[in-house]
């Protein structure tokens, strides 16, 4: 840009057109990171960049705007895709961007309307070489790219146009557009929903809380609501975790990556974020694969149908098997059907589960090549937005990272205390606890039996604790000298000590109560006591 000042009359932060060629969503993105339209403070700074939320708000406040404007038509301009904008909506950006002037909104009119007939040019470029064949398709298409961006709202497919598009099924889209899509909630809710579908189902059938009596004569509790793995773990950690990934990364495809894009001055330089998610489908099906084939289909035959059919087996007594010892409570047939639907479900969560790991992955992938592109750049209009959302990036993804952590520890809980000769697996922890406090209570014994859950659980510590380092050491966090990253590392570390020691040592409930305390200090206040940057990121103008 030639020059920026501030409108006094409006208060507002003024970047008069520089007619430098610009398509649309290089001209948006820049002048949306440079909070071109947003108040000024009183040394005549904006107060930072525009945001979705902020600029539906801005828009829909218009007195001659009755309409207002949807959420989502104002994400797609913020997101990296050619979509096209109304005469309408180009009316209503340029008073936002001309700061209510007269004058200067005629001037951005005329700008906006000229990038995003720039646009729609570059878009028929691109698709001369693999639609030569038909150019009636390509003038067809755009007029309605070039003026009426209501079809926006009805797109399934928002990716760049620069990307031909994709023919048949894609699981990597697919199963990006389940985090993508639709309300916060939706994802944990329907995951807690099940896992309440499931109590249910044990307690019709009788299975929610039962007992059987071992050689010794002892009572051991295996009813399904007693186990942490099946009713701590969906109705609270998944759940969380779930919801904590898809919020963070709808913040990066929707908001943050627009924001870093145009801090460079507009400049891509990039693939896409669908471009680098569908990089990698043999990721997707290998992860699908193992979880459905594997610890679905094949775990449910080798640990739950084939015993049941035998009458027993090298794995401990639950409430999956507990019908071969208790007929007159559950009959075997019921048994099976329960533990089919109960595995179908769990396998599904656990895809959904690792699917996020994969997006929080290459969500730091994306962010790293974009921090490369940035601060090489000769035109970066806020320097410090990128640390500001790295740090929300390391945010999230710590709350991920705990989510995972419990997950697994809720898992080996459950799997250790069938080995053990305890009534119950309150009765295990608080005989462990009392037997280092006040020296009372039985040493830890546990019998010869296969307990698949570990080994299940320590993949996910290794996988989720993989994804956690990788973003530590490629998202700096700054802000108080590093030492929020030093404390999330310690807890993590300390969880996954908590993690191993179960079973190994008596007290080790201490430890395990101490840690998971922090970890839930932990989600609460992601910053660890830091609290907000009080001075903002800093704004260099030339």
């Amino acid at each position: 840009m030639k020059s920026r000042n501030t409108l006094s009359s409006k208060k507002k932060f003024y970047i008069p057109p520089d007619g430098d060629g610009k398509d649309f969503k290089t001209l948006f993105n820049h002048l949306a990171a440079a909070g071109a339209g947003r108040p000024v403070d009183e040394h005549g700074f904006p107060q930072g960049p525009w945001t979705p939320d902020l600029l539906t708000e801005a828009i829909s406040q218009i007195d001659a705007n009755q309409a207002g404007i949807e959420l989502r038509t104002v994400q797609l301009w913020f997101q990296d895709n050619d979509k096209g904008i109304s005469p309408d909506h180009i009316r209503w950006l340029a008073r936002i961007f001309g700061c209510d002037d007269p004058e200067a909104t005629s001037a951005w009119q005329v700008e906006l309307s000229s990038s995003q007939t720039r646009l729609i040019a570059q878009r028929r470029q691109r698709r001369q070489p693999s639609a030569s064949s038909d150019q009636g398709v390509d003038s067809s298409e755009e007029p309605a790219a070039a003026g009426d961006d209501m079809a926006v709202l009805e797109a399934t497919d928002d990716r760049s146009s620069d990307i031909r598009p994709v023919k048949g099924f894609s699981l990597a889209r697919k199963s990006e557009a389940v985090f993508g899509g639709g309300s916060f909630l939706d994802l944990p809710a329907s995951v807690f929903a099940g896992a309440i579908a499931l109590g249910f189902m044990s307690v019709f059938l009788g299975v929610h809380s039962i007992s059987y009596a071992e050689d010794n004569g002892a009572l051991r509790q295996v009813g399904f609501l007693w186990a942490p793995n099946w009713t701590l773990l969906f109705m609270i950690f998944m759940p969380l975790f779930l919801g904590f990934s898809r919020e963070i990364l709808a913040y990066w495809k929707n908001e943050g990556r627009a924001q870093f894009v145009a801090s460079n001055g507009g400049a891509r330089g990039d693939d896409g974020w669908r471009t680098k998610v569908e990089a990698s489908p043999l990721t997707y099906w290998a992860v699908f694969l193992v979880c459905v084939g594997f610890a679905g289909i094949f775990q449910w035959i080798s640990v739950r149908l084939i015993p049941l059919l035998e009458g027993g087996g090298d794995y401990a007594v639950d409430w999956g098997s507990v019908g071969i010892l208790r007929p007159e409570v559950v009959s075997i047939a019921a048994e099976a059907i329960f533990t089919a639907l109960a595995y179908l479900y769990m396998c599904l969560c656990f895809y959904l589960f690792f699917v996020g790991l994969i997006l929080l992955y290459t969500m730091v992938y994306d962010y790293k090549n974009i921090r490369k592109l940035v601060d090489t750049s000769r035109h970066r209009i806020f320097p410090d937005i990128g640390i500001s959302i790295g740090e929300r990036i390391m945010r999230g993804i710590f709350r991920c990272t705990l989510s995972g952590v419990l997950i697994a520890i809720c898992m080996k809980l459950q799997a250790i205390y069938l080995l053990t000769n305890s009534e119950n697996i309150l009765d295990w922890l608080t005989q462990d606890f009392t037997s280092v406090v006040i020296g009372q209570g039985h040493g830890i014994s546990l019998h010869d039996f296969t307990a698949p859950t570990q080994y299940t659980s320590l993949l996910i510590i290794l996988v989720t604790c993989f994804v956690f380092v990788s973003a530590l050491t490629q998202i700096k966090i700054i802000a108080d000298g590093g030492a929020s990253s030093r404390k999330m590392a310690a807890i993590i570390a300390l969880l996954v000590v908590s993690y191993l020691a179960i079973g190994a040592f008596q007290g080790f409930s201490i430890l395990l109560g101490a840690s998971v305390l922090l970890a839930v200090y932990g989600l609460l206040d992601p910053r660890l006591g830091s609290g907000p940057k009080s001075n903002g990121a800093r704004v260099i103008v030339s």
